[in-house]
Parts: structure tokens; C-alpha cells; sequence
């Protein structure tokens, strides 16, 4: 899959802790609903002894996504918090297990559906921002990432036959059949479903099921992009210095088949959502289950009366990002960027640096554009999943990203954004993620305004011509080798680092009773 700037970096526009929990497990969720036709009565979930499942589902979000998919809601929907129980009501029974399945990936969803007609199953990893991808349905080998209209069709007679006449009637941009075990699955992809009058022609189909798309942005076998490397880039450019924002919409213009008015138009947009998000969170949010309260109202109120040390813009960037901690934290709406344990740092650098700048909601999109195109040349080549990379991956990333964008702010040359972007990923290589009590607030929030400060201060030097020694491609291709040599337990498993202080345990403790006091034993609301 070619990786897109709305649909792998800059979104999904979200409510959770973790997107490579909540928003991935939603989409996961979504297509298991349609794999079932809405019906079913019976869900068992799965997760690998080994992965980091077991010990985070409940608190950093994979429960309320997964189930609130299932339940058809989307990932904004205001009453994701409450899906296990919502779906419980609908008469659905659910059941939660840790099985030893040696999966490799750390993140794995293994489903297991049923109502009185028939029995799915699924499996699906998320890899990071909130992407995912089904590996494996009913027992046939997939590679589905929800890019595309996909019909599935059993087949009793000859798949072979069933794909030649899918391949005389239908364009589509791929028809695949699998076999497992004597059976066999038709695989359609397209731009739309295979009609039904189609389908009527067509014999030996036992049986159907359609699943809509769960990204932005449609792939389709034309899907192209100019280039997926920082090097390639430099290369397409041809030493011409087009800015960064620039060869981000021709990138996106190209691997979506959007206008470069609809490219911007979406990133404004996303840009006014962030901006509601950060009054929220001045303003003052609640959420019982929670390591830290509210706390950026009072550093704006110290602000505002010069009682703060002098920081200049960085005192708007600590504000606005810690801003959009607490809305995250308190499950009020985010955009992962590039996921939601990092979502804070870029947007809030650029948004906090614009308005001290004077420069208006256009020219912010223009900035997380070129920090969009920096994050297409990580996940191209890595990812933005702690579980995988640490936090090097996530708040890594998010600096390297807010480092070209502040650029961008300054009407700096291609260079000098490529060079910002490569030293401040270059300062966070090794970062682990610990999150405390498995909330993903501590040590998260520092960790988020750190990744702004850093992308400020790498701004100015390169600005200011110094250099970065190392190039971008090589830099993300040391942390993805760094990432290999990192212990599971520090990254993102709640097994490591300061998540298993003695002070960290007792407040885990102490928010599980709480939870439990206040939801009833044996509610089951995860």
C-alpha cells in the first residue's frame, strides 16, 4: 500500500488514548461488523500472550475502539467510551482471552464471530497511527487495509471459474483468489462493489459479503506517488528548491487523485478541528479515569500575568500542546500525528507558532503538509508504533515533523526543512514508552512538549545553516535498527521503565479500584 499523508499520517481525526489501539481496533471493529452483516451474538477476542495486548486493551483504548466498530460508530463518535457496555446491551456476549498464538506482530487482533446463521473469523494487526491491516479471514491469507470497496465471495464450484467471469464483466483493480483448506474465497477490489445483477450471472457463489472502505483515501492498482524516500525526493526536485508544503500536495495530489485545492481544503480543515480541540483544553476538561486533571488553565493564567520565565513563542507551544494532552486524555476529539500518544507535539508547535507569528489558518495547513510528506518518508520505510519502534517512533517522529514544519512557518528553503527534520530525530533516537498506569499521560505529556521543543530548537539551527551530518533516510533507518535492539518490556507493554515504579503500581492499583467502584463489579465496561 502506498502510504498517504491523510490516511497514514496526518489523522484519523479520533477520540482515545492511543490510536494504534483505539482508532485501529475501531476500523478493525468496522470490517468485522460487515464481514458478519451486522449480525451476530457472540464475540470472542483474542490476544497473543507475548503481544502487548494483554496488558494495555482496556486501559489505552483497544476495548472501546474494537467495540465501538462492532457496534458500527465511528472514530470520533462521543460515546466510544461506553461501547463494551453498549454492545453488550444489544444482547451481544463477549468474551476476552490471552492464548499463547506466537504471533509475530505485537499488536494482533484475533476475532472470532457468531451468530445462529454462521462463524467468521478475523485477523488483524494495527501498525501504527491508526492504521491496520486483516491478515487473515476464515482462514485464507488477505491483505486488506480498508483502502478500497472489497466484495467477498465463498465459492462452492471452481474459483477459477468464478474469477474469469468476475475479470469479463467487471473492472476492478484486483481479483484474487485464496484457498485454505479445500475452500475457496474470491477476493474483488475496486472503486465499488461488484453489483449484484453481475454477481446474478455468475454461478457457483454460495455466499457474499461487502466491506466498505475504513480510510480517507482510496488506493486503486493506478495509485502512484513521485517518490518515497527523503532521497528520491531531493532527486524529483532537481535542485529547483520547490518548498516542502509543495511537493507534499504533488505527492498527495498524485497518490489520492486529488486537486491541489481539495489537498489543502482537507488539511484547513483538520487544522480548525485542532484549534477547537486546543480552546477545549484551555477551557478546562473532566475525565474520572485519569492520571492528571486539568492543568494547562493554570499555566495560561501565570502566562497571560508574566509570572511565567520568559520563553518566548515556546510558552504558547507548552500551552497548546498540553492543551491537546488533556483534551486526549479526557477522551475529547484529536487528530493522530502522527498518532495519539504523540498527537500534541506537532500541532501544537505549529498552531502556537503561526498565531505568534500572525499567520493564519492557510498557512498552517501548508506547515503540517510539509510535516505530512516527512512522515510519508518514515512509514514508508518504518512506523509509528510504539509497540514495534518505542517512542522514538512516535514522539520521534512527531519532532522530525514539527521540526520541517516550523521551517515551513519561516518560508525556509527545501534544505534547511530536510536538515531540521533529520537532527531532530537524530536527538530522540532510543526513546522508550513507558506509559504510566497504562494511561497514556505520564510520562507522555512531557514527552510530547520535549518533542516540540526539540523541533523548535533544530527549526533555528537549521535555519541558521548548521548541519546536519547525518540525511533523514539514514537517520530513520537507525532507529528503525535501534528499535530491533530495544527490550519488549520498554516498548509500550507497561512491563518497563517508569510504568513499573512502585509509585506507578500504586496508582495503577488505586485507578482499578476506582474504575471498579464506580462501574459495578462484573459490569464488564473495560
Amino acid at each position: 500500500m502506498k502510504v498517504s499523508i491523510f490516511n497514514d499520517v496526518i489523522g484519523p481525526v479520533m477520540r482515545g488514548p492511543s490510536s494504534s489501539h483505539c482508532a485501529a481496533a475501531l476500523r478493525i471493529g468496522r470490517l468485522a461488523r460487515e464481514l458478519m452483516d451486522s449480525n451476530f451474538t457472540d464475540v470472542l477476542v483474542e490476544f497473543d500472550v507475548n503481544g502487548s495486548l494483554p496488558n494495555t486493551h482496556d486501559t489505552q483504548g483497544s476495548d472501546m475502539g474494537l467495540f465501538g466498530g462492532l457496534m458500527g460508530w465511528d472514530a470520533a463518535d462521543e460515546r466510544l467510551p461506553g461501547s463494551p457496555q453498549a454492545l453488550r446491551d444489544t444482547g451481544v456476549r463477549i468474551a476476552i482471552e490471552t492464548v499463547d498464538a506466537g504471533d509475530p506482530h505485537p499488536n494482533t487482533y484475533r476475532l472470532t464471530l457468531h451468530s445462529p446463521e454462521e462463524t467468521h473469523t478475523l485477523r488483524a494487526i494495527s501498525t501504527g497511527g491508526g492504521m491496520m491491516e486483516v491478515i487473515d479471514l476464515d482462514g485464507f491469507a488477505v491483505s486488506m487495509f480498508g483502502d478500497c470497496f472489497e466484495t467477498l465471495l465463498w465459492v462452492k464450484g471452481t474459483g477459477n471459474a468464478v474469477v474469469a467471469a468476475l475479470g469479463n464483466r467487471f473492472s476492478a483493480d484486483a481479483i484474487l483468489l485464496h484457498e485454505a483448506d479445500g475452500r475457496q474465497l474470491v477476493e474483488v477490489k475496486a472503486d465499488r462493489f461488484v453489483p449484484d445483477d453481475i454477481l446474478a450471472e455468475i454461478p457457483g457463489i454460495a455466499a457474499i459479503r461487502r466491506l466498505h472502505p475504513v480510510l480517507p483515501v482510496m488506493s486503486s492498482k493506478d495509485t502512484r506517488v513521485p517518490f518515497g524516500t527523503c532521497a528520491e525526493m531531493l532527486v524529483h526536485d532537481a535542485g529547483r528548491g520547490t518548498p516542502l508544503w509543495k511537493l507534499a500536495v504533488q505527492y498527495e495530489c498524485e497518490r489520492g487523485g486529488l486537486s491541489e485545492a481539495e489537498v489543502v481544503a482537507k488539511m484547513v480543515e483538520i487544522v480548525r478541528i485542532l484549534r477547537r480541540s486546543i480552546a477545549e483544553g484551555i477551557a478546562g476538561t473532566e475525565y474520572d479515569d485519569r492520571v492528571l486533571g486539568h492543568q494547562c488553565g493554570r499555566f495560561d493564567e501565570l502566562m497571560k500575568a508574566g509570572r511565567l520565565l520568559d520563553g518566548g513563542a515556546l510558552n504558547r507551544i507548552i500551552l497548546y500542546v498540553t492543551s491537546l494532552m488533556e483534551v486526549k486524555s479526557s477522551m475529547g476529539v484529536i487528530v493522530a500525528a502522527p498518532t495519539a500518544g504523540a498527537c500534541a507535539a506537532l500541532p501544537g508547535a505549529v498552531i502556537a507558532m503561526a498565531e505568534s507569528m500572525g499567520l493564519d489558518e492557510e498557512a498552517m495547513a501548508r506547515a503540517l503538509l510539509a510535516s505530512g510528506l516527512i512522515g510519508v518518508f518514515i512509514a514508508t520505510r518504518w512506523t509509528f508504533a510504539a509497540e514495534v519502534g518505542g517512542c522514538q517512533a512516535e514522539g520521534g517522529s512527531a519532532a522530525s515533523m514539527a521540526a520541517a514544519a516550523l521551517v515551513t512557518l519561516a518560508d525556509g528553503p527545501l534544505n534547511q526543512a530536510v536538515a531540521a527534520a533529520s537532527m531532530a530525530m537524530q536527538s530522540m533516537i532510543g526513546l522508550i514508552c513507558d506509559p504510566v498506569a497504562n494511561r497514556v499521560e505520564v510520562p507522555c505529556l512531557g514527552k510530547n512538549v520535549m518533542a516540540a521543543a526539540n523541533a523548535l530548537s533544530c527549526a533555528n539551527m537549521a535555519l541558521a545553516g548548521y548541519d546536519p551530518v547525518i540525511p533523514l533516510d539514514e537517520v530513520i533507518e537507525t532507529a528503525k535498527q535501534v528499535a530491533t535492539q530495544m527490550p519488549r518490556e520498554v516498548r509500550c507493554t507497561n512491563l518497563g521503565g517508569l510504568s513499573i515504579t512502585p509509585t506507578a503500581i500504586a496508582l495503577e492499583e488505586k485507578l482499578a479500584a476506582k474504575r471498579a467502584a464506580a462501574c459495578g463489579v462484573g459490569c464488564g465496561c473495560g
